[in-house]
């Protein structure tokens, strides 16, 4: 990795560049000169270089680039320009070691492959010269015929000290703020002598006795490349300034850096248009599903710029995917269609049905005091009934796109309904099976009071948990695909959903149980058997439902999801509502509401006794003279039974008592005649054999 030095320095050389005057460097005319350097990088790796070598024998560029990977070799150069500055430049010999020095003494990989030192007299004329360029294993010294000669401007190394007495030239890059150098380095280059890409270092020198002169180095970088992408990393081996000079319409596509290692030439890394244009997340191409070359890209935008040909923008861009797609090869959907008028129907059914428990809470509060509404607890009824409520709006709640919003109001109507409903049942059938058992002469007693205060803390249970649920891990809506492969939003399921639905489970498994032990119970409006009914119905359902969405259909679209979900609403919640309440309704209606199930008379049940196992117990206070009556009668029976037990023991047993031949007591008897009071006595035995405790 990088230091962090270097990445500074590559930052601050774009502010020195645009800092510099504006009719000069500005942001367009700094844009203008990087893609004339382009076009020259083009032609040179193309070898479009016949009118350039011919007129002018170097290609300069403007595309500054970082220098400091050649500080040991610029440190070289400014120590020789030291040398001479205290030697002198008069004597060749001083010149021509200096500037060996400066190519024998690099390395490798400083790539240094000439070397010059130039003393000029006070009219510009050359007092000695000498070059020095490897391009092989040894350095070889000449002096060219350019030299033997004033150098002009042709040169990218050298400005006449005519034009400028600080050497200072528009030909070399800006230094870096609070750099140390005694020179310039020039911008890259091309040499068609050499048929290189060249970057020189040159220091000015001046010595005492009125000569001036330069001491001038060449390093070939030939190897460094020209990466148009955006470059989020520091690299040394890449020219900075070409960084996001690339032609990809930025919108739709992002560039990738494609070095062309396929070229054999030297300069391989030095081409126009090394990267491809691919389509960014969410857009795609037909035709170039990988990607748009980025030398037809350059192309087509240079013939854009010079004769306004729009063949650069459009014919490059990638299309949009369709709604929900984070990567597409094609304009295929990527998200589930609903079918809202369907969706919209199962809505409306759902919220009438809802509608109508809210009405039929209100029948029910308007007809309490009817026999048929009265023994079945109208405040139970109307608990049902708001849990069957909030049950059907679920269907509203999931109705939507699914949100973090929705999914929430999905869980709390489902499971708190379910909890308000199937509790409120189950209170009043577990009331039937405490009464049903009893084994004692007591009769037993729940008021609803009582039971309301058993089911309270269940509901709290359920209110804590779906509260801590919603505060703490709120339920989301999270994206699954269909077998289609088609996208659309689901409520997330977690250990939340799990835990509760276990909860859920062993709870109607605790009412099945109860339901089971009732099963024999005779209640007024059989109302006993029609909630066991529905116990069982929202158990199959239940578990009928999780078979399909875990088994049958895992991968279902929206709209059968929704559909599932209706079909188990009203399989569970509306069948409930029909069990309990119809037959209620029908009576009221009827006209029979007051009339006690004849039925149950039939089978000895008492007016005294109902479903909930504390009789039909009025709204105002209980007629105490009634039921010592009921007590002093059930007394006077079990008295009458006791005597005629003890007559008949005395009868039997008692030696002294002779019986009469075929008499009542006759041992010889096979047919015993039945007195009346035993009659009674056995009328009364069966009777509360048939009808226990309620």
């Amino acid at each position: 990795m990088r230091g962090p030095g270097r990445v500074s320095s590559a930052l601050l050389l774009p502010i020195a560049l645009l800092s510099l005057p504006a009719n000069a460097y500005n942001a367009t005319a700094y844009k203008e000169e990087l893609e004339s350097s382009l076009r020259l990088v083009h032609a040179v790796a193309t070898g479009a270089t016949g009118a350039l070598c011919v007129t002018h024998h170097y290609g300069r560029l403007r595309a500054p680039l970082h220098a400091t990977r050649w500080d040991a070799t610029r440190a070289r150069a400014d120590l020789a320009a030291n040398i001479l500055q205290q030697l002198g430049m008069e004597t060749a010999d001083v010149l021509i070691a200096v500037s060996r020095g400066l190519v024998v003494g690099s390395s490798a990989s400083e790539r240094v492959v000439g070397a010059r030192a130039i003393a000029l007299r006070p009219d510009g004329v050359v007092n000695n010269s000498i070059a020095w360029e490897k391009y092989g294993a040894e350095p070889v010294a000449g002096v060219t015929p350019s030299l033997e000669k004033p150098p002009d401007s042709e040169f990218p190394w050298y400005v006449s000290a005519h034009e400028s007495d600080s050497l200072r030239s528009p030909k070399f890059m800006p230094s870096l703020p609070g750099a140390t150098m005694e020179g310039w380095w020039t911008y890259p280059y091309y040499s068609c002598s050499a048929k290189r890409w060249l970057l020189s270092y040159t220091v000015p020198v001046s010595t005492v006795r009125g000569l001036k002169g330069i001491v001038s180095l060449d390093i070939d970088i030939s190897s460094l490349e020209v990466n148009q992408c955006e470059a989020y990393e520091y690299d040394d081996n890449q020219i900075y300034s070409f960084h996001g000079t690339h032609k990809c319409p930025n919108e739709t596509t992002y560039c990738e850096y494609k070095p062309n290692r396929e070229t054999s030439t030297r300069y391989s890394g030095w081409a126009r248009g090394s990267y491809i244009c691919k389509c960014r997340p969410g857009y795609y191409s037909i035709h170039h599903p990988e990607g748009f070359n980025g030398t037809l890209v350059e192309v087509a935008y240079q013939e854009f710029e010079e004769n306004g040909v729009d063949i650069w923008n459009e014919p490059y861009e990638c299309l949009k995917c369709q709604p929900g797609c984070d990567s597409c090869r094609g304009p295929e959907p990527c998200l589930a269609t609903y079918n809202w008028p369907f969706r919209i129907s199962l809505l409306v059914i759902s919220v009438s049905c809802a509608v109508m428990t809210v009405v039929l809470t209100i029948y029910t509060r308007h007809h309490r005091r009817v026999k048929v509404f009265r023994v079945a607890s109208p405040v139970f009824l109307s608990i049902t009934l708001l849990g069957c409520a909030m049950m059907y709006m679920e269907m509203a709640a999931i109705f939507p796109v699914l949100d973090m919003y929705s999914c929430i109001a999905t869980k709390w109507t489902r499971h708190m309904g379910f909890c308000i409903t199937y509790t409120a049942l189950l209170m009043k059938t577990w009331r039937v099976s405490l009464t049903y058992r009893v084994k004692s002469a007591h009769k037993l007693k729940l008021t609803d009071k009582q039971l309301l205060q058993w089911m309270a803390p269940i509901l709290l249970i359920m209110l804590v948990y779906l509260g801590t649920w919603t505060l703490s891990a709120p339920p989301d809506a999270e994206v699954i695909t269909d077998n289609r492969g088609l996208k659309f939003k689901q409520c997330t399921y977690n250990w939340w959903d799990h835990s509760l639905a276990i909860g859920e489970i062993l709870f109607l498994l605790w009412g099945v149980r109860v339901c089971y032990r009732v099963r024999h119970a005779e209640s007024l409006y059989n109302e006993a058997r029609l909630i066991s009914i529905a116990i069982y119905n929202i158990f199959t359902v239940n578990s009928l439902m999780i078979a399909f969405h875990l088994l049958i259909l895992p991968r279902a679209g929206p709209d059968i999801k929704y559909l599932l979900g209706f079909i188990r609403t009203q399989l569970s919640t509306s069948t409930t509502v029909l069990l309990v309440f119809l037959p209620k309704v029908l009576r009221v209606v009827r006209g029979t509401g007051d009339t006690w199930d004849s039925r149950a008379r039939a089978r000895g049940v008492p007016a005294s006794s109902s479903l909930n196992g504390i009789g039909l117990v009025p709204d105002e206070p209980p007629d105490l003279y009634q039921e010592n009556e009921q007590l002093k009668e059930e007394v006077q029976k079990l008295a009458a039974q006791i005597e005629f037990m003890k007559i008949v023991q005395m009868e039997m047993h008692n030696r002294h008592l002779r019986p009469k031949p075929g008499g009542y007591f006759s041992a010889n008897a096979t047919t015993m005649p039945q007195s009346p009071m035993h009659s009674k006595t056995l009328n009364i035995s069966q009777e509360n054999t048939e009808w226990g405790p309620v």
